[in-house]
């Protein structure tokens, strides 16, 4: 299981390094948008300030992920990106559902795997 948790860890974290890189430093240009993803994106854009902390914490989170340190607070704080994710493509563009599916799994099996850390959160008073 130690051995799942890392490949995981380290492969969501690049997922989010690479997403969270290309866009900052602008290395790729977006594909462009359809429909009602294109009025969400505008949005996003629109608001100036909502994507790039999206991306700077989703490149913190990532560096943790890869690094290894941190991860149960990489794991919780990186949790509402991944919601977001799918949810957008579950009703705005499902061609990217499986990536959001993947990040769901991935980070539930991380977070379980420190299920000692998040054990008193789950406790009765």
């Amino acid at each position: 299981m130690k051995i799942a948790t890392i490949i995981l860890r380290v492969l969501m974290g690049t997922l989010f390094l690479f997403a969270s890189i290309t866009i900052l430093f602008g290395l790729i240009t977006p594909p462009e948008q359809l429909g009602a993803m294109k009025i969400f994106d505008d949005g996003l854009k629109a608001s100036k300030y909502l994507m790039p902390t999206i991306k700077v914490i989703e490149l913190i989170c990532g560096l943790c992920f890869v690094s290894g340190f941190f991860v149960p607070l990489a794991s919780v704080i990186i949790s509402p990106i991944i919601i977001n994710i799918v949810l957008v493509h579950a009703f705005l563009a499902p061609e990217g559902l499986p990536a959001g599916i993947f990040l769901v799994i991935a980070n539930s099996f991380v977070a379980y795997s420190h299920k000692e850390i998040f054990a008193p959160f789950f406790k009765m008073k």
